[in-house]
Protein backbone atom coordinates (compact mmCIF):
# COMPACT_ATOMS: atom_id res chain seq x y z
CA UNK A 1 0.00 0.00 0.00
CA UNK A 2 1.41 3.35 -1.05
CA UNK A 3 1.92 5.72 1.84
CA UNK A 4 0.39 9.15 1.27
CA UNK A 5 2.48 12.06 2.45
CA UNK A 6 0.97 15.44 3.16
CA UNK A 7 2.99 18.08 1.25
CA UNK A 8 4.75 20.68 3.32
CA UNK A 9 3.06 24.05 3.48
CA UNK A 10 4.67 26.74 1.37
CA UNK A 11 3.92 30.41 1.85
CA UNK A 12 4.74 30.86 -1.83
CA UNK A 13 1.97 28.61 -3.15
CA UNK A 14 -0.45 31.43 -3.81
CA UNK A 15 2.31 33.61 -5.25
CA UNK A 16 3.49 30.89 -7.63
CA UNK A 17 -0.08 30.32 -8.80
CA UNK A 18 -0.35 33.89 -9.98
CA UNK A 19 -3.72 33.64 -11.68
CA UNK A 20 -4.75 36.01 -14.43
CA UNK A 21 -6.20 39.33 -13.46
CA UNK A 22 -4.79 42.20 -11.46
CA UNK A 23 -5.20 45.94 -10.95
CA UNK A 24 -2.67 48.74 -10.58
CA UNK A 25 -3.54 52.09 -8.98
CA UNK A 26 -1.17 55.00 -9.67
CA UNK A 27 -1.50 57.30 -6.67
CA UNK A 28 0.41 60.03 -8.46
CA UNK A 29 -2.44 60.28 -10.98
CA UNK A 30 -5.48 59.71 -8.75
CA UNK A 31 -7.29 62.98 -8.01
CA UNK A 32 -9.86 61.56 -5.60
CA UNK A 33 -12.76 62.54 -7.87
CA UNK A 34 -14.70 59.34 -7.01
CA UNK A 35 -15.72 58.71 -10.62
CA UNK A 36 -14.68 55.09 -10.03
CA UNK A 37 -17.06 54.86 -7.05
CA UNK A 38 -20.00 56.12 -9.11
CA UNK A 39 -19.21 53.96 -12.15
CA UNK A 40 -18.88 50.87 -9.97
CA UNK A 41 -22.25 51.54 -8.37
CA UNK A 42 -23.97 51.95 -11.74
CA UNK A 43 -22.33 48.88 -13.29
CA UNK A 44 -22.97 46.53 -10.37
CA UNK A 45 -26.44 47.69 -9.23
CA UNK A 46 -25.19 48.99 -5.89
CA UNK A 47 -27.95 50.91 -4.07
CA UNK A 48 -27.58 54.41 -2.70
CA UNK A 49 -28.55 53.88 0.92
CA UNK A 50 -29.50 57.43 1.79
CA UNK A 51 -28.24 59.91 4.35
CA UNK A 52 -29.59 58.13 7.44
CA UNK A 53 -28.01 54.74 6.72
CA UNK A 54 -24.79 56.35 5.52
CA UNK A 55 -24.55 58.10 8.90
CA UNK A 56 -24.70 54.66 10.55
CA UNK A 57 -21.79 53.48 8.39
CA UNK A 58 -23.97 51.37 6.13
CA UNK A 59 -22.85 52.81 2.79
CA UNK A 60 -22.53 49.99 0.28
CA UNK A 61 -19.98 51.30 -2.22
CA UNK A 62 -17.52 48.62 -3.29
CA UNK A 63 -14.75 51.24 -3.61
CA UNK A 64 -13.82 53.90 -1.08
CA UNK A 65 -11.32 56.72 -1.43
CA UNK A 66 -8.97 56.82 1.54
CA UNK A 67 -7.55 60.25 2.42
CA UNK A 68 -4.41 60.71 4.48
CA UNK A 69 -2.92 63.84 5.96
CA UNK A 70 0.60 64.70 7.10
CA UNK A 71 1.87 67.39 9.46
CA UNK A 72 0.23 69.54 12.09
CA UNK A 73 -1.97 72.58 11.70
CA UNK A 74 -1.42 74.91 9.92
CA UNK A 75 1.24 73.04 7.93
CA UNK A 76 -1.02 70.19 6.85
CA UNK A 77 -0.34 68.47 3.54
CA UNK A 78 -2.72 66.12 1.78
CA UNK A 79 -0.99 62.90 0.73
CA UNK A 80 -2.07 61.04 -2.43
CA UNK A 81 -5.57 59.58 -2.54
CA UNK A 82 -5.91 55.81 -2.25
CA UNK A 83 -8.88 54.00 -3.82
CA UNK A 84 -9.48 50.81 -1.82
CA UNK A 85 -11.53 47.93 -3.15
CA UNK A 86 -11.43 44.16 -2.63
CA UNK A 87 -7.76 43.24 -3.04
CA UNK A 88 -8.62 39.86 -4.61
CA UNK A 89 -6.24 38.07 -2.26
CA UNK A 90 -4.52 34.90 -3.41
CA UNK A 91 -4.80 33.67 0.20
CA UNK A 92 -8.09 35.37 1.03
CA UNK A 93 -8.85 35.39 4.78
CA UNK A 94 -12.56 35.78 4.05
CA UNK A 95 -12.85 32.37 2.38
CA UNK A 96 -12.10 29.82 5.13
CA UNK A 97 -14.45 31.45 7.66
CA UNK A 98 -17.61 31.31 5.52
CA UNK A 99 -19.80 28.46 6.86
CA UNK A 100 -21.75 28.08 3.60
CA UNK A 101 -18.89 28.52 1.11
CA UNK A 102 -20.38 31.70 -0.32
CA UNK A 103 -16.93 33.31 -0.48
CA UNK A 104 -14.91 31.17 -2.88
CA UNK A 105 -12.01 31.45 -5.31
CA UNK A 106 -12.68 31.16 -9.03
CA UNK A 107 -10.50 28.41 -10.46
CA UNK A 108 -10.35 30.00 -13.92
CA UNK A 109 -9.99 33.74 -13.31
CA UNK A 110 -8.37 33.33 -9.86
CA UNK A 111 -10.81 35.93 -8.52
CA UNK A 112 -12.37 35.92 -5.08
CA UNK A 113 -16.08 35.78 -5.86
CA UNK A 114 -19.26 35.99 -3.79
CA UNK A 115 -22.05 33.46 -4.39
CA UNK A 116 -25.06 35.56 -3.41
CA UNK A 117 -27.66 32.79 -3.31
CA UNK A 118 -25.55 30.87 -0.78
CA UNK A 119 -24.87 33.77 1.56
CA UNK A 120 -26.80 33.72 4.84
CA UNK A 121 -25.40 37.00 6.16
CA UNK A 122 -23.19 35.80 9.02
CA UNK A 123 -20.73 38.61 8.18
CA UNK A 124 -17.82 36.39 9.24
CA UNK A 125 -16.08 37.28 5.97
CA UNK A 126 -16.35 41.01 6.68
CA UNK A 127 -14.95 40.52 10.19
CA UNK A 128 -11.99 38.59 8.77
CA UNK A 129 -11.19 41.03 5.95
CA UNK A 130 -8.23 43.25 6.94
CA UNK A 131 -9.06 45.70 4.14
CA UNK A 132 -12.67 46.37 5.24
CA UNK A 133 -13.68 45.81 1.62
CA UNK A 134 -17.00 44.03 2.12
CA UNK A 135 -20.43 45.55 2.68
CA UNK A 136 -23.60 44.11 4.17
CA UNK A 137 -26.98 44.68 2.57
CA UNK A 138 -29.07 45.92 5.49
CA UNK A 139 -32.31 46.51 3.60
CA UNK A 140 -34.23 45.91 0.39
CA UNK A 141 -33.54 49.39 -0.92
CA UNK A 142 -36.23 50.91 -3.12
CA UNK A 143 -35.47 52.53 -6.46
CA UNK A 144 -38.23 54.96 -7.47
CA UNK A 145 -39.07 55.31 -11.14
CA UNK A 146 -37.31 55.71 -13.49
CA UNK A 147 -34.19 54.49 -11.61
CA UNK A 148 -34.94 50.76 -12.21
CA UNK A 149 -34.31 51.42 -15.92
CA UNK A 150 -30.60 51.93 -15.24
CA UNK A 151 -30.10 48.49 -13.63
CA UNK A 152 -27.48 46.36 -15.37
CA UNK A 153 -29.17 43.14 -16.61
CA UNK A 154 -25.83 41.29 -16.44
CA UNK A 155 -25.65 41.68 -12.65
CA UNK A 156 -28.14 40.34 -10.12
CA UNK A 157 -29.92 42.67 -7.71
CA UNK A 158 -29.03 41.54 -4.21
CA UNK A 159 -31.52 41.28 -1.37
CA UNK A 160 -31.36 42.13 2.31
CA UNK A 161 -28.96 40.02 4.38
CA UNK A 162 -26.35 39.42 1.67
CA UNK A 163 -22.66 40.36 1.72
CA UNK A 164 -21.31 42.25 -1.30
CA UNK A 165 -17.86 43.10 -2.64
CA UNK A 166 -15.85 44.06 -5.71
CA UNK A 167 -15.49 41.29 -8.30
CA UNK A 168 -13.27 43.13 -10.82
CA UNK A 169 -16.52 43.36 -12.86
CA UNK A 170 -16.37 39.64 -13.57
CA UNK A 171 -19.34 39.96 -15.93
CA UNK A 172 -17.16 42.06 -18.26
CA UNK A 173 -14.31 39.57 -17.96
CA UNK A 174 -16.54 36.63 -18.91
CA UNK A 175 -18.08 38.56 -21.79
CA UNK A 176 -14.67 39.39 -23.25
CA UNK A 177 -13.39 35.84 -22.73
CA UNK A 178 -16.43 34.36 -24.49
CA UNK A 179 -16.02 36.80 -27.39
CA UNK A 180 -12.32 35.98 -27.73
CA UNK A 181 -13.04 32.24 -27.60
CA UNK A 182 -15.67 32.56 -30.33
CA UNK A 183 -13.16 34.43 -32.49
CA UNK A 184 -10.43 31.86 -31.81
CA UNK A 185 -7.96 34.18 -30.09
CA UNK A 186 -6.67 35.28 -26.71
CA UNK A 187 -8.00 38.33 -24.92
CA UNK A 188 -6.05 41.42 -25.95
CA UNK A 189 -4.14 43.39 -23.37
CA UNK A 190 -6.36 46.29 -22.35
CA UNK A 191 -9.47 44.76 -23.96
CA UNK A 192 -11.17 44.32 -20.58
CA UNK A 193 -11.87 47.41 -18.53
CA UNK A 194 -13.81 47.17 -15.27
CA UNK A 195 -16.18 50.08 -14.70
CA UNK A 196 -13.74 51.88 -12.40
CA UNK A 197 -10.93 51.70 -14.97
CA UNK A 198 -13.17 52.85 -17.81
CA UNK A 199 -14.51 55.84 -15.86
CA UNK A 200 -11.24 57.17 -14.41
CA UNK A 201 -10.58 60.54 -16.09
CA UNK A 202 -6.95 60.58 -14.90
CA UNK A 203 -6.23 57.04 -16.18
CA UNK A 204 -4.90 56.17 -12.75
CA UNK A 205 -6.18 52.57 -12.92
CA UNK A 206 -4.76 49.80 -15.11
CA UNK A 207 -6.29 46.33 -15.40
CA UNK A 208 -5.09 43.21 -17.15
CA UNK A 209 -3.38 39.87 -16.89
CA UNK A 210 -0.67 39.83 -14.27
CA UNK A 211 0.66 36.47 -15.48
CA UNK A 212 1.57 38.05 -18.84
CA UNK A 213 5.00 39.71 -18.50
CA UNK A 214 4.27 41.88 -21.55
CA UNK A 215 0.99 43.33 -20.26
CA UNK A 216 0.86 46.91 -19.03
CA UNK A 217 -0.49 45.91 -15.64
CA UNK A 218 2.32 43.40 -15.13
CA UNK A 219 5.02 45.91 -16.05
CA UNK A 220 3.59 48.57 -13.75
CA UNK A 221 3.10 46.14 -10.87
CA UNK A 222 6.76 45.14 -11.04
CA UNK A 223 8.03 48.71 -11.10
CA UNK A 224 10.05 50.08 -8.22
CA UNK A 225 7.08 52.15 -7.03
CA UNK A 226 4.77 49.20 -6.53
CA UNK A 227 3.52 48.36 -3.04
CA UNK A 228 0.64 46.23 -1.71
CA UNK A 229 -1.63 46.88 1.24
CA UNK A 230 -0.77 44.95 4.41
CA UNK A 231 1.47 42.61 2.42
CA UNK A 232 3.04 41.31 5.63
CA UNK A 233 -0.21 39.51 6.44
CA UNK A 234 0.46 37.02 3.64
CA UNK A 235 -2.87 37.59 1.88
CA UNK A 236 -1.14 37.96 -1.53
CA UNK A 237 -3.22 40.89 -2.89
CA UNK A 238 -3.79 41.24 -6.64
CA UNK A 239 -4.02 45.05 -6.40
CA UNK A 240 -0.76 47.01 -6.58
CA UNK A 241 -0.42 50.69 -5.60
CA UNK A 242 2.20 52.88 -7.22
CA UNK A 243 3.46 55.19 -4.50
CA UNK A 244 2.87 58.88 -5.00
CA UNK A 245 5.75 61.29 -5.26
CA UNK A 246 6.78 63.66 -2.50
Amino acid sequence: MTEYKIPEFSANWAEEDKGKWGLVVDQDLCTGCQACVTACAMENNIPWVGEADAAYGRAMHWIRIERFWEGEYPNVRATPFQPVMCQQCGEAPCEPVCPVFASVHSQVEKINIQVYNRCVGTRFCANNCPYIARTFNWRDYERPEPLPNQLNPDVTVRRRGVMEKCTFCIQRIKRAEDRAKAEGREVYDGEIEPACVQACPAEALTFGRIDDPESQVSKKAKSGRGVKLLEDLGTVPRVTYLKGGA
